[in-house]
């Protein structure tokens, strides 16, 4: 075997070990179901965004800019067009009456869809006589009333319709009472917030400031406000989500899962320049479902999520 053969065969070998490296899921803590890989179930979207799972296990996730809302059957793997024009949304997620709540930012709305005739309701227009910014990803607490994160994204659809500046004096969360009677602001020091999620008992809720690059850990009042706000990690994310341990799980390089004490103990690597968001599916919970820009993939758990 001469020389330079040699060598570029050891450079082959090397570049193989790193991509299969790189394609390895690192869980230190058995989350994944045993021989899990990362499965892509489509591709061919452009940006797909705020996966969410109604009751059926079934997952409903965006295509936002084509402005479309896909829906993954658990049971066939199927997707199929749930709606087109779909207000530009973003983060969905569904209430226990079974109606998926829509971040449409289209014209900066907080939408309200039935997930069989595809109708939708506008829920918030405003705050305060003004427009919002752009409300991003949303998350309904069990006792009703729904969270969600209005950064700043400029859209290039925006064109024609409204300036591109914001419309609000900073980037909130905000809070709508279950009756719909109630809006408010519960985070105003934050840069970026995007992906949030609560605890399933509705006591803790979770927020990235993605801008910060940090993730944030508020207590949850009776009326919605948010108190002791602590340090959760020093990451921040797209989309979230929460498994039946408390593991968190964030978004943006692949999916990285933090333990309920900001401790990183998963890292599951998503072969797409960004991961936006994350759920769990299927009717046992134990699919993780993952948009990534142009594709949709899943990953087998361990770990139950909850709903």
């Amino acid at each position: 075997m001469n020389k330079n053969f040699k060598n570029a065969l050891a450079f082959s070998i090397l570049l193989l070990t790193s991509v299969t490296l790189f394609a390895q899921i690192e869980d230190k803590k058995g989350i994944t179901a045993k021989g899990a890989e990362v499965v892509k179930v489509k591709d061919g979207f452009s940006f797909t965004e705020g996966p969410a799972i109604n009751r059926q296990g079934d997952v409903f996730f965006t295509d936002q800019p084509n402005d479309k809302i896909y829906k993954w059957n658990a049971n066939s793997n199927e997707i199929v067009l749930f709606r087109e024009g779909a207000g530009r949304s973003n983060g969905l997620y569904f209430q226990l009456d079974g109606k998926m709540i829509a971040a449409a930012d289209l014209n900066n709305e907080l939408w309200e869809i039935d997930q069989y005739s595809g109708e939708e309701t506008v829920l918030v227009t405003s705050f305060r006589g003004k427009k919002l910014n752009g409300p991003n990803d949303v998350w309904v607490r069990p006792k009703g009333g729904i969270y969600f994160t209005d950064p700043l994204y400029p859209r290039a659809y925006w064109e024609g319709i409204r300036s591109k500046e914001m419309e609000q004096d900073g980037k909130h969360v905000y809070f709508l009472s279950a009756d719909r009677t109630e809006l408010f602001r519960v985070a105003e020091d934050l840069t970026q917030p995007n992906g949030l999620v609560g605890t399933p008992d509705g006591k803790t809720l979770y927020v990235a400031d993605i801008g910060a690059k940090k993730t944030w850990k508020y207590d949850v009042q009776e009326d919605g406000y948010l108190t002791n706000k602590t340090l959760f990690c020093e990451m921040g994310s797209d989309g979230m989500t929460i498994d039946e341990r408390g593991n968190v799980y964030l978004t943006g390089n692949g999916v990285t899962v933090f333990d309920k004490k900001g401790e990183q103990i998963a890292h599951i690597p998503v072969p797409e320049k960004w991961t936006a968001n994350v759920c769990f599916g299927a009717l046992d919970r134990k699919t993780l479902f993952i948009t990534a820009s142009g594709a949709v993939y899943t990953v087998k758990m361990k770990t139950r999520g909850v709903w």
